[in-house]
């Protein structure tokens, strides 16, 4: 891909749009843009660093309201194995990765990262997964005609700093010399390979999204400061499962999570610009939010939670026969005794010059997964498709399923560890 031009663009979005195109010349572009940047380095004991490679909240910033605050910059780099593993290839994939971790700080300011492994790689091994392990072939939810994650392997890379998402990256695949000042010692060449077309980038952050409107699709109308493009903030800390509760607690997997990643189009321009604020609050907290005006601009009058009370939530389908149900009001439905199933770790994306949003979610079992995306799709419901929360206007194409081992099985893990 062609690098964006500079004079175009202000720092922040030349920075995001050097990550969007990837590859050794926008590290080297993206690398003299950040000449100041100082990434604290790693740890000289790796062993040293959680179990559970999903254990990202404690090494992330809050914001005032106690909300994790996400890394800004995302990429998702889809693999796939050269050969069928091997102790060498697994001994070579930790090594890669512990190289990783001793150059950067395991936190937003350094890297945080995930690898995770599709259905279609445990396929190779004669044992099955274990029962405590709920990682089905991924397919439809609600009837749509998605495309499937059907390669390996995914790696999610994540910093506040492009720079870094970037030179790890290209350092993993052989096409860099150092790592934040470090010798690269081991890298993946000759175990995985990148699959480039299903290669994903995003960015979350306040005022990010509304630096795109350079892109087709996104309107000069969103929000200054909203940190995500339908304008209104997410993840809010009361409304995250916990990352324990994320945990698979038993079985040869132990201290593992599964991953959904389903990639959507936004129809941003109608949403901003055909709907008032008051018609998109209802569409996306509840009728209640908007008419007393719970949530503010943005969703900052919320704090730390959606505002989503137990009686609200037993007002849904009354709401729908009003005419009018929000997307956070169905989703709230799929809750366990008041506690949410899914910890969201999602980002903005323009990928293919279209504004869009990966959905990045973390549960026990991709069952749950799919029952909380049942509920927020409100087919039971009734409720005018325009009116039924936000479905007319994401679409998503494309969707896939991991398993994120421990930190001790993350390098090729066999299918029944234990048999192994």
């Amino acid at each position: 891909m062609t690098l964006p031009e500079r004079s175009a663009l202000s720092r922040r979005d030349y920075l995001r749009a050097l990550v969007a195109v990837g590859g050794a010349s926008a590290l080297a572009a993206c690398t003299s843009e950040g000449d100041d940047i100082d990434v604290p380095s790693g740890t000289d004991d790796p062993s040293s660093l959680p179990e559970r490679q999903h254990a990202w909240n404690d090494a992330l910033t809050r914001d005032d309201d106690g909300n994790v605050r996400p890394p800004e910059h995302h990429v998702l780099v889809a693999l796939s194995l050269v050969d069928e593993p091997t102790d060498e290839a697994r001994a070579q994939v930790e090594a890669a990765l512990q190289d990783l971790e001793r150059a950067y700080e395991w936190s937003n300011e350094g890297l945080l990262f995930t690898l995770g492994y599709t259905p279609a790689y445990f396929d190779r091994f004669d044992g099955s997964l274990p029962d405590e392990i709920d990682l089905p072939e991924p397919e439809a939810i609600v009837g749509q005609a998605d495309e499937f994650d059907e390669f390996d392997a995914i790696f999610h890379l994540a910093s506040d700093h492009s720079q870094v998402v970037l030179e790890a990256e290209e350092g993993l695949f052989g096409e860099g010399d150092e790592l934040n000042g470090r010798e690269i010692e081991t890298d993946l060449t000759g175990v995985f390979e990148r699959v480039d077309e299903h290669r994903r980038t995003g960015f979350v952050g306040a005022g990010l999204p509304a630096e795109h409107t350079d892109v087709s699709g996104v309107p000069d109308s969103v929000p200054a400061e909203a940190p995500f493009f339908m304008g209104f903030r997410s993840g809010f800390a009361e409304n995250q499962a916990t990352e324990n509760r994320v945990t698979i607690e038993a079985g040869p997997f132990a201290g593992a999570t599964t991953q959904h990643v389903e990639s959507m189009t936004i129809q941003l321009r109608t949403w901003l610009e055909q709907d008032s604020h008051y018609q998109r609050v209802a569409k996306m907290f509840s009728p209640e939010h908007a008419d007393e005006n719970l949530t503010g601009d943005i969703g900052e009058a919320l704090g730390a939670s959606s505002g989503l009370t137990d009686e609200r939530i037993e007002a849904t389908e009354s709401d729908a026969r009003g005419g009018v149900v929000g997307h956070a009001q169905k989703a709230a439905r799929a809750r366990e005794d008041g506690n949410p199933l899914l910890l969201r770790r999602d980002f903005n994306t323009v990928d293919g010059d279209t504004p869009g949003l990966h959905f990045l979610s973390l549960q026990a079992g991709i069952d749950e997964f799919v029952r909380v995306r049942e509920a927020m799709e409100g087919d039971d419901l009734g409720a005018p498709n325009a009116n039924n929360g936000i479905r007319s206007y994401v679409f998503p194409n494309r969707r896939g399923n991991y398993l994120l081992p421990p930190r001790s099985l993350r390098a090729l893990p066999a299918a029944d560890p234990e048999r192994a």
